[in-house]
This record gives structure tokens, C-alpha cells and sequence, in this order.
């Protein structure tokens, strides 16, 4: 004979007991932030997102969370990486890490525009002739930022 319990333990958390010969099954509707945030590819290795969650880059529904935090479907996540805000909703979890290409079935992207464009402009700025620490500037660069204090020179005239 199989009997079968449901009850609610949590928001969203639905725990299944199937008793039948002494076998127990747990199905659980929720998981750790940091596990979330490796299964859906945000961060490679599970330790990176657990130091992400000590350092307060992730945020569940507005709040700081620590890496054992729970996630549930439909919970909304900040997550801060490479000065970009990324704004997430779960949609569902998923047994184990996923493929890249399955990675929109868990989870829906609402970061802004904005976001990807102010990254380029950092991107553009950072972009200099010369990489630094390359050594001392050659007489073209020596020449080339004379005409450039020249021209700042006589613009502010």
C-alpha cells in the first residue's frame, strides 16, 4: 500500500513523501542562491558565487542574502557582476548545472538596456595606445602628447 502526504512547509516549498517499503523521495521546490546562480551559469564554479554572496553582490527581492539563502520560483534576483546589474526572475530550478543553451527554460532576463551600453563606454574608455606598464614612451608618443597639451593649450585660449 503507498500512501502519499503533501503539505507546505515553506512559501512556495512543497515537500512529497512517497512511503513505500521504508524508500523515502524528497521532491523540494527551492535551492541555495549560490547553487542557483552556478546551475544557471553566472558564475563558474559554486565557490565564486558563494564569495559573490559574503560580499553582498547578490540580492533576493531587494534584500542581501548569504549563499544558504533559499531560492524559489518567481523570486526576483540582483545579481552585481563585471559592473554590470543583472535582474533576474526564476522561473524554475533546475537539478544541476544546465547547458547554456537551456539556461532561458530557468531563469528571465530583465536587465535594462542601459546596463550593456554604459559597460561599453567603460570599455572604450579603458582603451589606450599603449598598454600600461609597457615601458617608457617612445619619441612618436613623446611627440603625440605634445601635440595634445598643445592643442588642450590652445583650445582654453
Amino acid at each position: 500500500m503507498t500512501l502519499l502526504f503533501i503539505f507546505e512547509v515553506a512559501r512556495y516549498n512543497f515537500n512529497i513523501i512517497l512511503y513505500k517499503n521504508i524508500n523515502v523521495v524528497f521532491i523540494n521546490n527551492y535551492m541555495r542562491i549560490d547553487k542557483y546562480l552556478w546551475c544557471v551559469r553566472y558564475y563558474k564554479t559554486r565557490t565564486l558565487a558563494t564569495t559573490a554572496c559574503k560580499k553582498g553582490h547578490i540580492r533576493i527581492n531587494n534584500d542581501i542574502v548569504k549563499p544558504s539563502r533559499d531560492v524559489y520560483p518567481q523570486d526576483k534576483i540582483e545579481i552585481r557582476l563585471n559592473q554590470i546589474k543583472y535582474q533576474i526572475t526564476v522561473n524554475d530550478l533546475p537539478e544541476s548545472r544546465v547547458g547554456a543553451k537551456l539556461v532561458d527554460i530557468y531563469r528571465t532576463d530583465h536587465t535594462p538596456k542601459e546596463q550593456f551600453e554604459a559597460q561599453e563606454l567603460l570599455k572604450y574608455a579603458k582603451d589606450y595606445y599603449r598598454e600600461k606598464g609597457v615601458g617608457r614612451p617612445t619619441k612618436k608618443d613623446r611627440r603625440d602628447i605634445e601635440d595634445y597639451n598643445e592643442e588642450a593649450s590652445n583650445s582654453d585660449i
